[in-house]
């Protein structure tokens, strides 16, 4: 069954509380209300700040946060001054531009407190990810919507076209997940898409001249995902073989990141929306359906990290490669950000193709999620984001050693500008 005007207030409240009473008090207690940015060192329960030192990664995306978080408060979506929020924001802004900058136009993984440059691998230097510098540019592009700020769009403009000039010329790293020889990396198209993205809507607002050359980008990203990586599969593969002399059963080619398909699908449908292609938008909900019912554990619930194009335990041949090993390990892990993505991505896909086997995906999601992540100690709140299989906690480094705003509190305001917009329209 589809959703009832009851089900949509009862949601749209639910969400609006656990961002106001959950998440956002957590997140209010580790802002740098000296230097700018947010402390995201603490330790899976966030009781315990482990380092004050900053990722770039993570401040980007604090900044999207922070100003979102204003517009929402300026708009009534939530509860709050707009101005406390957009003021930090501000200083993370300031912070990145004095700080998150190389002398090549590259952003620097790892910063101190107070912004010195710090190698997150001693010897490997301060430019380990081009994922750092695509969360600055969705920042900057944020931040420069809501404030009309010429100049902080003129910078992601330009560390935009820096990251594609690296891209072509096969520069950039991509630390935590180095591509291995020989495949290309739906993360990079995924990025590419959603930062493009981003600045393009920026850049639409604000009636930038520039804006149709950026919407163009993202359909073209759009396209490689849908055409290339899917091409006429019911899944996404995480790393494409570059060529037929490539193994194509190896561990690696063989296995798929639910949570980074079912992300990635919510991007494409936004974008072809933008383009009036109806026909992507069914195709990627379709995925998206059958990758959210592939990576799920029918025994305890959830989603898996990593599993196989068939289902269950990643297998294939091996190479000894780092990237395999962490798939290897860490497969049956159930973290955080691909069940606040799956929310949204099922949630858009119900509204956009009105299936009504999403609204039911929807529901089961959000038992299982509320029921296993969020932090039982509300003196503390935000979720306790790493889980093993049964869901039960696991301190463990998965990615970065961070516990990361981003993903719940970007879904739960994507889930409120949904079912407000919605509840309007009706």
């Amino acid at each position: 069954m589809s959703a009832s005007k009851l089900e949509y207030e009862q949601w749209l409240e639910f969400y609006r509380e656990h961002a106001e009473r959950q998440l956002l008090p957590f997140w209010r207690n580790a802002e740098d209300k000296e230097y700018g940015g947010v402390y995201t060192c603490f330790n899976n329960s966030g009781d315990r700040l482990l380092s004050r030192d900053k990722f770039t990664w993570s401040q980007g995306r604090f900044l999207w946060l922070w100003t979102r978080i204003a517009s929402h408060c300026s708009r009534g979506l939530l509860r709050g001054e707009a101005s406390s929020y957009i003021g930090q924001a501000r200083k993370t802004f300031e912070f990145l531009e004095r700080h998150a900058f190389l002398p090549d136009g590259s952003c620097s993984f790892l910063l101190s407190r107070e912004g010195d440059n710090k190698e997150a691998i001693p010897g490997e230097g301060y430019d380990l990810s081009f994922y750092a510098d695509c969360f600055v540019v969705i920042g900057y592009a944020e931040y420069a919507r809501l404030t009309k700020n010429a100049q902080a769009l003129d910078k992601a403009y330009t560390l935009y076209r820096h990251i594609e000039r690296r891209l072509r010329s096969g520069t950039v790293r991509s630390e935590p997940y180095p591509v291995p020889p020989g495949y290309d990396a739906h993360g990079y198209s995924m990025i590419m898409l959603n930062t493009s993205q981003e600045l393009a809507n920026a850049m639409e607002e604000l009636g930038d001249r520039r804006s149709p050359e950026l919407r163009s980008d993202s359909r073209v990203w759009m396209e490689d995902i849908i055409f290339r990586f899917a091409d006429g599969r019911d899944w996404i593969p995480e790393l494409l073989p570059r060529s037929k002399e490539v193994n194509a059963n190896t561990l690696l080619a063989r296995h798929i990141n639910p949570g980074h398909t079912i992300e990635c699908m919510w991007f494409v449908i936004v974008e072809a929306q933008k383009n009036q292609r109806s026909d992507i938008v069914d195709r990627a909900a379709g995925i998206a359906a059958n990758t959210l019912e592939l990576g799920w554990d029918e025994q305890y619930g959830g989603l898996f990290r990593y599993v196989d194009r068939e289902g269950g335990e990643p297998r294939g041949e091996r190479a000894g490669d780092r990237f395999e090993q962490l798939v290897a390990d860490t497969w049956n892990m159930k973290l955080w950000w691909p069940h606040s993505e799956a929310l949204y991505t099922t949630l858009l896909c119900g509204e956009s193709t009105r299936d009504a086997r999403f609204y039911t995906m929807f529901r089961r999601l959000h038992d299982y999620v509320f029921r296993v992540f969020p932090n039982p100690d509300r003196s503390i709140g935000e979720w306790i984001q790493i889980r093993d299989h049964q869901g039960d906690p696991v301190d463990a480094v998965v990615a970065l050693p961070v516990k990361d705003p981003y993903h719940i509190l970007r879904n739960v305001l994507l889930i409120i500008e949904l079912l407000d917009a919605r509840l309007k329209a009706r």
